[in-house]
Formats: structure tokens, C-alpha cells, sequence
């Protein structure tokens, strides 16, 4: 249990450029004060007698702000950042050098006994608000984005982003845990491939209209007529996407 409480400390300093010191993460660091206080309640879990360990879990929910069932097996170097709200269900398991933001839910479904929690392998990053739910299994370096609700199984070196999580396969790249930036925004990848496909259609429809003025003497209807086509210049959408009207 030492071994594991001086890898948590050695993972904040490394990942938390606002640890300046042993004393600030031991007194100021919720994450890591929950985290000590559960490795003693697991090994009190397996004692035999629950209820002790899980009034321990209550007093460091009411302490940190982070529920973990002491049922819950918890790797080495995990580092809670902030944590408030954070959510650890008992046959949760987590592996070594995992990163989870405040507000992440690791929860069951259904009320079958056994396994129904996730399983989390090494380095994975949960960011914050998001809800990995059942006994699935989320592979190793996998980037789970803020607000994510996952419900299956999940690749290794994946991302996983949306409700429900839709995984962007990123295998061989190393990512910083911390470069939430770094997400890709896969509704604005599917709006901007649509709006140039309708571009596009209006397009063919614009030269088929002026092909038609030049085979036929009739009029055409007003509403034939050709109209300017849609584009991407459109400001509503753009500022949707978060793109630069003005290019």
C-alpha cells in the first residue's frame, strides 16, 4: 500500500504543474486523499466485515467530494484531478497511471450481482463529466472526452468522444493525457462533410438549370430558377463549428 501511495504522489508531481510540494498535494488534494483513504477501506473490505469499510468510504466522500465503493480495485499512479463528484462503483477495476477529471462516473447498470462495473487499463483519461457504464472493458491509452457517455467496449489507443461515445482510432500516436484540446470534434466533422456534399448537389443543380434555359424555349417556373448555392459561408453554421466567418 506504501508502494502505491508514493506512485500517487509521484503522479501528480509529474502530470500537475500547480503541485509545488509534498505538503500542498498531502493537505490540498482531494483526489489523493481519497484514493489513501480507500486503499485502507479495500483491505478492510476483505476482512470480511463491509459495513466498517463502507462507513470509512461515506466520511471520505463527505471529506473529498469523491465516492469509491472499497469493493473497487484501484492500479498504481491513479491520479483524481479535483475529483468533486467523481463516482467508483464496486467491481470497478482501474489500471496503473490512469487519469480521471471531476465528475466521471464509473457505474453499473441493472441489478445483477458479479461483475457490472468497467474495467480501465493502464493510462487511460477519463475527462470531466463522463459516464463509462456496465462491464465493459476500455483498453490501454485510451482518451475518453468531457461529457462522453460510454456504453461499450473500447479499442486500445482510441478516443472516444459524444453521447453515445463514438471511438476515432489514433493507434501509434502519443498524446499528452493532459491536451483535452487535442479532441477531435466529430458532429462538426459530419456537419462541415454534409454541408459540402449539399454545396456540391447545388451545384450540379445550378448547371443542369442553365443546360435547360439553353435546350428549351419555354419558361421556366420561378421556382426552378436558379438560386446562389449553399457554402460554408454561411455565419450561423460557421459559428457552430467554431470556424472564422470572415475567411
Amino acid at each position: 500500500m506504501l508502494t502505491a501511495i508514493r506512485t500517487d504522489l509521484a503522479i501528480i508531481k509529474e502530470r500537475d504543474p500547480a503541485a509545488r510540494g509534498l505538503l500542498e498535494i498531502l493537505l490540498c488534494y482531494p483526489g489523493f486523499q481519497a484514493l489513501v483513504l480507500h486503499r485502507i477501506s479495500h483491505r478492510m473490505w476483505h476482512w470480511g466485515f463491509p459495513l466498517l469499510p463502507r462507513l470509512l468510504s461515506q466520511l471520505t466522500r463527505s471529506l473529498t467530494g469523491i465516492e469509491i465503493h472499497p469493493g473497487a480495485q484501484i492500479g498504481h499512479g491513479v491520479f483524481i484531478d479535483h475529483g468533486m463528484g467523481v463516482v467508483i462503483g464496486e467491481t470497478t477495476e482501474i489500471g496503473n497511471r490512469c487519469l480521471l477529471y471531476q465528475g466521471v462516473t464509473l457505474g453499473g447498470t441493472g441489478k445483477d450481482h458479479g461483475k457490472r462495473h468497467p474495467t480501465l487499463a493502464e493510462n487511460v483519461v477519463v475527462g470531466a463529466g463522463a459516464k463509462v457504464l456496465g462491464a465493459i472493458q476500455v483498453g490501454a491509452n485510451t482518451r475518453i472526452g468531457a461529457g462522453s457517455v460510454v456504453v461499450r467496449d473500447v479499442e486500445s489507443n482510441s478516443t472516444v468522444v459524444g453521447i453515445p461515445g463514438r471511438v476515432v482510432h489514433q493507434s501509434g500516436v502519443r498524446i499528452n493525457p493532459l491536451a483535452h484540446s487535442a479532441l477531435p470534434d466529430a458532429e462538426a466533422d459530419v456537419i462541415r462533410n454534409l454541408m459540402e456534399r449539399i454545396d456540391q448537389l447545388e451545384n450540379q443543380v445550378t448547371v443542369l438549370h442553365s443546360y435547360l434555359q439553353k435546350l428549351t424555349s419555354d419558361r421556366i417556373p420561378d421556382d426552378l430558377q436558379a438560386r446562389e448555392a449553399q457554402n460554408l459561408k454561411d455565419r450561423e453554421i460557421l459559428e457552430y463549428l467554431g470556424d472564422n466567418p470572415s475567411n
